[in-house]
Formats: C-alpha cells, structure tokens, sequence
C-alpha cells in the first residue's frame, strides 16, 4: 500500500463543509456568518431612520418636564396663611384664570378668609377665599388686585392613563418652585377627607411630594393640569394623590357661581369599576365601565331604595354613569329633593330602582 501524506491543512478544515464558490472568495479555514436584511423591513436597509439610544430617550424625556414647566410654572403660588398677625402655614396653589381665580387645598387656607399667593416672580398678591369644600379638600381663591396672570388650563382627567407622565410643582418645605416627576399610579382611587367623607376619582402618582406642595398643580406631558395634589402617605415610598382635574372643575364652577357647592347626596361610596364583558354583550351595553358602590350609609336614601355595598351602578337618572366622577356630575343641586331612577347590575342581573336624593349636609 502507498503511504499517506499528512496533510498541511488544520485539522478542523477537514471536517468543515465548504462551498467551493466561497472557498475561492474566503481564505479563512472557518465560515463566514452572513446577516440577511429582511427587505419587508422599513427599519433596515439604506435610508432607514436609525435605532433610537437611550441618551435620546432620556434627552428627549428631559426635554418634555422642562418645557412643562416652562410653560406651566409661571402660574404656581405659593399661598400664605396668617391667623391674628402670624403665620399660621403656607402651601402652594395654581391660577387658572388669568384675573385671578386659583385653586388650591381646603386643608392649606385653614377656614381664613384671606391669603396671599406668592407668585414666582416674588409678588406678594392677597386673596379672597370665594369658597371651601373641605368634601374634595379643595378651595377656590380671587386675587383682590386688578392683575393679569399667567394661568394654566385644567385638563380632562377621565383621558388619563395609568403610566403617564406625571409632573407636580410646588413649594414642598418651603422650597419654592421644586419640580417632581413621575408617573400616573393608578385611577379612581378614593380618599378619605378631612371631614370624614370619601373623595372619590383620585389620582395616585409616584412623583414625590412633600408638605407644602398641598394645593399645586400635578401636569401631564402636554402642561394640563390633570389634577391638585392633597395628600401623601408619611412613611410610604412613592404613594401620593390628587384630587382629579374633573373634580377639580366642577367644584370650581359651583364655588364661583353659587359660594359652595350644593350636592345631592344618597350615601354611597364608588369606585369606577370594569363591566365584565359577558355581562356586557348579553345584556346589550354599550359602556365598559360603571359605578361599583363599596360602602352604603343605612341612614341614606341609597339604603332606604335597596342598594347594597357591591352595587354596580350604570345609570342615573336616565343618564349613563360610567364611573365616580359621572356619578358625583349626576349628584348635583337639580336632583335635590327630585326622585330619580337608579339603574344597576347585582351579580349578573340588570336592575332598577328609585331614589329621592337630599341635600348634602356642609361638613362641620
């Protein structure tokens, strides 16, 4: 037999299948891993936009809170309360008006009469309290002075989404004009007031808050105030509330037509809650979402109607209740001493009944 010739190829090469076409282009002993662009792609390929970075991201986040604040901090307060000559707290607020009308927290004006706002140019301005209504802890206040301000717009809070960017300026601990950041928490929460009562349809945020930024402003992407931050938990990372901008609206609109707001009231505590969609489609409803009664007064004329805790109310009235703040809407001064319709889901069955709402009592 003939001897064999050893090789002087690397061993691998030897077991490495090749194709002949790309051993004559590719000296190398091992294959070449070749990508192929998806031509389907908009992403890839000549022109195409290039991959966004995080710095991009992160300038592009940056660049969003600062024009917000920009734009809506000029009308931020900060509000001074004085008792017999001496300061007796301060928190901040938010003009909404450009003559003057602001908002700010029942729980900052403390029942005086009279503040003065700090605006961020340093002017010192004194206000009249039109109206409190320690219910939702908000309050609506009128510079005395023939000015023109800067004010910023109310948003709607029922387009609100859990994730959004939440942004909160305010006076937290005397530091006047700090910026916050966040996001939306979560929707439709309830807090109780001072008063005892529930406020219903608060926002829960992540962006910090200190006392003193009670009463300010807490914006969206757009600089819309989407609701007036009320409340923290001491002790809890993250857990903050503000009483929603809707709410925020009609309380200001009662306050600066009538002094206080005058509510129908049933007794019941809600939440917006889901309709499941089962239910939905077999009994033909249009909304997705109703009024879930989570506590019920058995002194109040939801009790004396038949309304139970667990309740999912639909409508009122006629008029469709998609969540707390349609029913707290629908709960206004008309409906006083009127008897109403009260359509509802119990378990899986749609039922109906009527109701003779009163007068809320003022809190004390």
């Amino acid at each position: 037999m003939g001897r064999r010739v050893a090789s002087s190829r690397p061993a691998l090469a030897r077991f490495t299948p090749r194709h002949h076409i790309a051993a004559m282009i590719d000296p190398s002993p091992f294959p070449t891993a070749i990508l192929a662009l998806d031509p389907d792609s908009p992403n890839q390929g000549p022109g195409a936009a290039p991959a966004p970075d995080d710095a991009s991201l992160i300038d592009d986040y940056s660049r969003t809170v600062s024009g917000v604040v920009e734009r809506v901090g000029p009308s931020v307060v900060r509000v001074d309360v004085r008792k017999q000559g001496r300061s007796a707290g301060s928190g901040s607020g938010v003009i909404i008006s450009s003559d003057g009308l602001a908002l700010t927290n029942s729980h900052v004006v403390q029942g005086s009469r009279t503040v003065n706002l700090i605006t961020l140019e340093g002017r010192d301005l004194q206000a009249r309290v039109l109206g409190d209504d320690p219910d939702t802890d908000l309050a609506l206040l009128r510079v005395e002075a023939d000015v023109s301000l800067p004010a910023a717009r109310l948003g709607d809070s029922s387009k609100l989404r859990r994730g959004q960017i939440a942004i909160a300026i305010g006076n937290p601990l005397g530091f006047d004009a700090t910026v916050t950041a966040g996001v939306v928490s979560a929707l439709g929460r309830s807090l109780q007031s001072r008063t005892g009562r529930m406020i219903e349809d608060v926002v829960q945020t992540d962006a910090p808050l200190n006392p003193g930024n009670s009463g300010g402003p807490l914006m969206s992407s757009a600089g819309e105030v989407i609701g007036v931050n009320t409340a923290v938990i001491m002790g809890a990372q993250g857990i903050c509330f503000a009483v929603a901008s809707n709410t925020a609206s009609f309380v200001a609109g009662e306050i600066a037509r009538h002094g206080r707001v005058r509510r129908a009231y049933i007794g019941v505590g809600a939440a917006t809650t889901a309709i499941p969609r089962r239910i939905a489609l077999r009994l033909g409803l249009e909304q997705a979402t109703g009024a879930r009664l989570l506590t019920v007064d058995q002194a109040g004329p939801a009790a004396h109607a038949g309304l139970l805790s667990g309740d999912l109310v639909i409508a009122l009235d006629g008029r469709p209740v998609t969540g707390v703040t349609d029913l707290l809407r629908a709960l206004d001064a008309d409906k006083i001493d009127r008897t109403v319709s009260v359509d509802f889901l119990r378990r899986s069955e749609q039922l109906r009944v009527w109701i003779g709402p009163v007068e809320r009592p003022q809190a004390a």
